[in-house]
């Protein structure tokens, strides 16, 4: 058994902490926010994660989980010290603001009484792992205590974080002690995964060039179902048959609304501002970050290819987190859907299984008409004489709904499938006007708009793969 310490109770820092303390060890997270701490220590998550209460009420029962607000406290012993605090971007072109950490190894550095491994967890730029040294021992009150910094950088999915922990594809670990890392990678030994040991810099860019790696990946079938629908393939075919090459993997091929979400958008930032502060072109890197953001527009585009104006229409969104099995808000496509629908004068009924209370504070946030939203209690109350409805999110309750009950409640039997979770000949068979994301030629719109809207008819918006941004 070691004893951990884990500095931050968010996505990774609550995850990471849970499944240490699921393998025997004595965890304690540590938070500075007050409330936060008192909610957990009453049972209440910050954050929606399939299996993670349950594995938090487990460990906490058992003594082997505990949460404070205290440094002193939670750095009491530990062998590892986790730094897992956000990295949000800053106010340049897509670097991180590391005040966070830095707090944290600060704060770390005047506790610290004893030698320890500190261990980088959260996301952050190549050579932090040096910054982070530098922090902690200018600010040590103890100039005699030793101490070792470890990249350890994280590679969990929202939606299936505990999983991935429990049973990751591989370990990172980079560091300038070699015996440092090692003892790190004895810590995760029971999970029996490949662990991979290399220096600072190298550990921390592959958690960037993974990102970004899989960020391509979406944006390249966002752009391949462009092309399929202008000569009338279908993308979830073509994804299919890419998949089974082993070079290549089925694996984030699925077209759709683009990705969202804490780490790639942020991520992808981060390299391209690196790569350019170093004097590069990462032409690539751009074009990722503009197919996407163009992905989000087609949805708005279809909509007024079917409808004309969207002025007086209602639209129904099936989803608001930016992905299923998580209410997390972040770079969601729906607050940019609901933003451009609502502009142009639609009024918007929401429904999301999970993230209703963390989408109304994102709507908020992000300067959106609350006015113009309706937050529904169920997919059915959303289509409600509705004129057009959305898929945003691939929930598997939205897989699995009445689709006749749901067209005989629309208004215009209009069904915009933003993640392809519908089979097109069926939905038409229904009676729905059906556009999916690359599943062939669309044809000319067929719906009128009502007599009393005037008929602007609105061309389809030419997405770009330039450099907009």
């Amino acid at each position: 058994m070691s004893v951990i310490c884990v500095i931050g109770t968010g996505y990774v820092g609550l995850v990471t902490g849970t499944c240490l303390a699921d393998m025997g060890n004595q965890v304690t997270c540590v938070d500075i926010v007050p409330e936060k701490i008192e909610r957990l220590k009453q049972g209440v998550l910050p954050i929606y994660e399939p299996g993670l209460k349950e594995l938090v009420e487990r460990n906490v029962r058992a003594d082997r989980l505990r949460f404070t607000t205290s440094y002193a406290e939670g750095l009491k012993d530990s062998e590892f010290i986790f730094i897992a605090v956000n990295t949000p971007p800053d106010n340049t072109a897509g670097g991180a603001d590391m005040r966070y950490v830095e707090s944290a190894a600060r704060n770390i550095a005047e506790e610290l009484d004893h030698y320890a491994i500190i261990i980088n967890k959260s996301t952050v730029p190549v050579g932090s792992g040096d910054f982070v040294s530098r922090v902690v021992r200018n600010n040590l009150q103890r100039p005699d205590v030793r101490f070792s910094v470890v990249s350890n950088p994280e590679f969990l999915a929202e939606g299936s974080a505990v999983r991935d922990c429990q049973n990751p594809d591989r370990i990172v670990l980079g560091s300038s002690e070699p015996e440092a890392a090692q003892k790190v990678a004895h810590l995760y030994l029971p999970l029996r995964a490949p662990i991979v040991v290399t220096d600072l810099y190298t550990a921390e860019m592959v958690k960037y060039a993974s990102n970004a790696f899989l960020a391509t990946k979406i944006s390249f079938i966002n752009e391949i179902a462009q092309i399929c629908e202008r000569l009338g393939a279908d993308v979830k075919e073509v994804a299919v048959g890419m998949g089974y090459d082993r070079r290549i993997g089925s694996g984030m091929l699925g077209a759709g609304l683009g990705y969202g979400g804490s780490c790639f958008p942020k991520d992808v930032r981060a390299l391209a501002h690196m790569a350019d502060e170093a004097g590069l072109h990462p032409q690539m890197l751009h074009a990722v970050m503009e197919i996407n953001h163009d992905q989000r527009r087609l949805v708005v585009a279809k909509l007024t290819n079917i409808l004309g104006s969207l002025r007086g229409c209602t639209i129904g969104l099936l989803g608001l987190a930016f992905k299923a099995n998580t209410d997390d808000m972040r770079e969601a496509p729906s607050v940019d859907i609901i933003r451009w629908v609502t502009a142009q004068g639609a009024v918007v009924r929401a429904y999301d299984p999970v993230a209703m209370e963390t989408g109304r504070f994102s709507l908020e946030q992000e300067g959106v008409r609350l006015d113009a939203v309706t937050f529904c209690e169920t997919a059915y109350e959303v289509a409600e004489n509705a004129d057009a409805v959305v898929v945003v999110t691939d929930w598997n309750e939205f897989k699995s709904l009445n689709m006749q009950q749901i067209r005989d409640s629309m208004r215009r039997p209009v069904l915009v499938d933003g993640r392809n979770i519908y089979e097109p000949a069926e939905m038409n068979h229904l009676g729905f006007i059906y556009r999916g994301i690359g599943r062939g030629t669309n044809p000319a719109p067929t719906v009128l708009p009502p007599e009393d809207t005037t008929s602007e008819v609105v061309e389809q918006e030419t997405l770009s793969t330039g450099d907009e941004n």
